[in-house]
């Protein structure tokens, strides 16, 4: 999911230098120079010129091999009423147990009682927003499980009972447990049919109703992961069950996926997987019939306004793709900028990370009023931010490349969002940055984006344990991001390439934590990383590397004068090696060192004819994770106590400024 990008203003930067003393140093070099020219940069209408593209190859006939270990198989026969804003849904669903020990339970997922009331944990959290997105006045939704039997036709209704296992919120029904009336033993399938209704919420949080327009996520009951011994590290095995919460995503089992969906006949539908016939129509309905194998879930999103365009496309990584277009007719002439944007994802992550197996993707453009269920991913299906803006930036861009960088940490490699939401969202970040970077030539301005982290937290949490939404995204999004490029600084953009190539391969439909990822770090490189993913991973450890003093001392004649520059170096917070500092004389001349990091404090005695004027550390920003610039610089016979009134003064100002934006 996509955090609105907040714009910095150039005014409160301005008033950084001014405290510091040193704005030529900031203006002339590093993030400041460049925000309002990446800000103000506009993309021209038409797409980016491309070289032809070859028609995909023609898909192989027969069943394909399971890719998954398909733990889940949903039929599903949805209705949408619009006269009452309703989902009326009858679903099959067989679930294989993936563990040895015997279950006498199951439990669903009922994300849409979220947004029942204002008392819901996900209500509670949030406050009733999302990013800039807030729910309208009385916009509730619910769901409700109307009958649930097994397949002998044994009515399985009154052993319903929600739970609340991370709170104890009893208004909170969005995690339900079913009571079976005979266990079910490792390797053992039992399916059971189940009909129920949603009531649909005004949009502000991923799913729900603009007007006309429909975005089904996270809508029908969702049966929650039963995770083996060995699974994400599990010693024991059991379930993993949360509710909804403000800040949390999803986690779910792979499996096969079989929906019909029917609507009023003038609608169009879009959604996950790939339509096995035409639409039919029949007493005023349309009706689609989708398929999805080898996913963890299934969205789909209506519209009668839904302007539609179609392309293949197939380059290494991608033997071949049917790239679908579901766009607000404000975006209908953008057509070719959300094609190519998609064009250059797809042909980027696969090269990065492996091959895209699905036969489709499809990408739908929300109206102004459906913003909310913008900028989310669901598997194969992807929704742009809404239509509000006829002349867009380059943030079109960004989010589709970070939607569909999510087709692959989300989608494919599919790591626990409840407990480890860095895994999908710092990932994509990173390889959205990356896109950027080398096909838009849009860099990101890293220093700015690290001063925005002013409460750091540890990246491997339970999502609800961070204090905002704002919180959540300062660490899930930007940090970690910052944490994978801090690696790739160390060890070099082609064994950073390996890195995430091989944990993409490697764990490709196998939900893995941090660990297993600190593992291919180590794999890779042949070295430990320890200490490094307990400061900034499993700690919230953040860099501040400060220059302390300058005394300059003439120890020669005023005739023939030598001075002794001596520089004191401490890093106060995080190990960083391979220090870069620069030292600026009177006479002009610059002389540039790199400490190594160690001991933690390092004194520099500089013999010269002319003073030292002043000492700057990390002039180029290459050290990402460091949040306090401000003590990088130093001139010559500044008072410390001086430097420590504005850096207090600068840090406040920091934290009210990153404070007020809005993710």
């Amino acid at each position: 999911m996509v955090p609105p990008r907040a714009k910095v203003f150039l005014s409160s930067l301005l008033a950084l230098g001014v405290l510091a003393g040193s704005m030529p140093i900031f203006l002339k070099s590093g993030p400041l120079a460049s925000i309002a020219a990446s800000d103000a940069a506009k993309p021209s209408s038409a797409a980016v010129e491309k070289a032809p593209l070859s028609p995909p190859k023609a898909q192989p006939s027969g069943p394909a091999p399971a890719l998954s270990d398909r733990i889940v198989e949903y039929h599903m026969d949805v209705r949408y009423e619009p006269e009452e804003n309703k989902l009326r849904g009858k679903q099959t669903l067989t679930w294989t147990h993936p563990g040895k020990r015997s279950v006498t339970e199951l439990y669903f997922h009922l994300y849409p009682n979220a947004f029942a009331s204002n008392d819901t944990t996900f209500m509670k959290e949030s406050g009733g927003r999302l990013r800039s997105d807030t729910m309208p006045e009385g916009g509730y939704g619910s769901m409700t499980i109307t009958g649930i039997k097994t397949l002998e036709g044994l009515s399985l209704t009154n052993r319903l009972q929600y739970v609340q296992p991370d709170d104890g919120n009893i208004k909170d029904r969005s995690l339900v447990k079913l009571r079976l009336p005979k266990p079910v033993k490792g390797g053992e399938s039992i399916t059971l049919y189940t009909e129920f209704e949603v009531e649909l919420p005004q949009i502000f949080a991923r799913m729900g109703s603009a007007g006309d327009f429909v975005m089904a996520g996270q809508w029908f009951p969702k049966v929650a992961v039963y995770e083996p011994v060995g699974l994400r590290d599990r010693t024991d095995e059991g379930w993993n069950l949360h509710q909804y919460h403000g800040n949390s995503e999803f986690y779910s089992n792979f499996g096969i996926y079989s929906v019909r969906i029917r609507v009023p006949e003038n609608y169009i539908v879009a959604a996950t997987g790939f339509p096995t016939k035409s639409p039919q129509k029949s007493n005023g309905e349309k009706i689609y019939q989708f398929y999805a194998d080898d996913v963890h879930d299934f969205a789909w999103s209506a519209s009668p306004n839904f302007v539609t365009a179609e392309e293949a496309f197939s380059a290494p990584g991608v033997p071949g793709v049917r790239i679908k277009l579901y766009l607000d007719p404000a975006h209908q002439h953008l057509k070719e900028r959300y094609f190519d944007a998609a064009k250059t994802a797809l042909g980027s992550f696969g090269k990065w990370y492996g091959s895209y197996p699905y036969s489709t993707l499809s990408i739908v453009v929300p109206p102004e009023a459906g913003n909310g269920a913008g900028g989310m991913e669901y598997p194969t299906l992807v929704t742009a931010f809404g239509a509000r803006n006829d002349s867009p930036g380059y943030e079109l861009e960004r989010t589709v490349i970070h939607e569909i960088a999510h087709q692959y940490f989300y989608g494919m490699i599919a790591s626990n969002e409840f407990e480890e939401a860095w895994l999908d969202e710092a990932f994509a970040s990173y390889a959205e940055e990356k896109v950027m970077e080398q096909e838009y030539g849009i860099t990101a301005n890293t220093a700015a984006q690290a001063a925005s982290i002013t409460t750091p937290a540890p990246l491997k949490q339970e999502a609800w344990k961070y204090d905002s939404h704002q919180h959540y995204a300062q660490n899930v999004y930007t940090r970690g991001k910052l944490v994978l490029q801090g690696i790739e600084r160390q060890v070099g953009t082609q064994t950073m390439n390996k890195i995430m190539l091989t944990y993409a391969k490697k764990f490709r439909f196998k939900h893995p934590t941090t660990a297993d990822f600190q593992k291919v770090v180590e794999q890779v490189t042949k070295t430990s990383w320890q200490s490094y993913f307990d400061q900034y991973v499993y700690g919230s450890q953040m860099a501040d590397i400060a220059i302390e003093d300058i005394q300059v001392k003439n120890k020669g004649s005023e005739a023939q004068p030598k001075y002794e520059s001596i520089v004191k170096i401490t890093s106060r917070d995080g190990d960083i090696a391979n220090v870069p500092i620069v030292f600026a004389f009177e006479d002009g001349k610059t002389l540039e060192k790199v400490w190594s990091g160690q001991d933690g404090h390092v004194t520099y005695k500089l013999e010269y004819s002319s003073p030292l004027s002043w000492a700057m550390v990390d002039p180029k920003y290459t050290i990402v994770l460091e949040n306090n610039h401000i003590n990088n610089y130093m001139r010559t016979g500044m008072d410390p106590k001086t430097v420590t009134r504005w850096n207090l003064s600068v840090t406040k100002l920091l934290e009210t400024l990153f404070g007020s934006l809005s993710w």
